[in-house]
Order: structure tokens, then C-alpha cells, then sequence
């Protein structure tokens, strides 16, 4: 999923998806670090991936179909309709994914959002 994300890497795809939003914020606005840091990329995303293995819990939520659906389909809520949130995902759909600052949001914070609720599954 990484490599595929990484083809939109000059956006800061990949970079999200591996836990690291500051840098996907830096890459959004500068075009992957004017395309440099984006071809840089292509070699340290086996290490970017091993980080992140470490970093979040896995379980029943799966980060990949969760950054599918917020990657191309954010601003209907569809990732928040899959992680159980309900309330939030129907906001995100009426609104456009709350004028997108709800997207810019789950790109920050959705690695954290699945592996807490795939933690909280472990200590149920």
C-alpha cells in the first residue's frame, strides 16, 4: 500500500500513511519536497514501514482499506462509517467531509484513531 501511496507521494500520501504528518504536510504544500524528497522516498519506505509496524496495533480494523476509503473517498465519511463511527461518517457525507478540515484531520490522526480502537478490541 505504501508504493501506491507513494505514487501520489508528491502530495504526502505515503507519508501519512506511514504515521509521519508533519513531513506529509511539508511534502502536500512543496510537491514532495519539489519532487527531490519524493524520489528519496522510494528508498526509505521499507524502513518508513517497519517504523510504523511498530508503532500501531493491528486487529480487526485494517489501516490499508481505511486509507483506501479516506485517500479517495474522505468527503463522504466512508473511513469513519468503516471504523463504527457512525455519527461523524454521516457528517462527513452532509458536509463534505466538514469542509475537508475533517480529511485534513484523518490524515493526521488516523493511524492513531484504528490502533486505539484496535487496542481497546484486545482489552475487551
Amino acid at each position: 500500500m505504501g508504493y501506491i501511496l507513494w505514487v501520489f507521494g508528491f502530495m504526502g500520501a505515503h507519508r501519512f500513511y506511514y504515521g509521519r504528518p508533519i513531513t506529509g504536510t511539508l511534502y502536500f504544500f512543496t510537491l514532495g519536497l519539489f519532487l527531490i524528497g519524493w524520489i528519496v522516498d522510494l528508498f526509505l519506505i521499507p524502513g518508513m514501514d517497519r517504523s510504523a509496524d511498530r508503532s500501531y496495533v493491528s486487529g480487526a480494523t485494517d489501516y490499508t482499506v481505511a486509507w483506501i476509503l479516506l485517500t479517495f473517498l474522505g468527503v463522504f465519511g466512508l473511513h469513519r462509517f468503516y471504523m463504527g463511527k457512525w455519527v461523524t461518517g454521516i457528517l462527513y457525507l452532509l458536509t463534505g467531509g466538514v469542509l475537508l478540515l475533517g480529511v485534513i484531520y484523518d490524515y493526521w490522526t488516523l493511524n492513531r484513531q484504528i490502533s486505539e480502537k484496535n487496542a481497546a478490541l484486545f482489552r475487551s
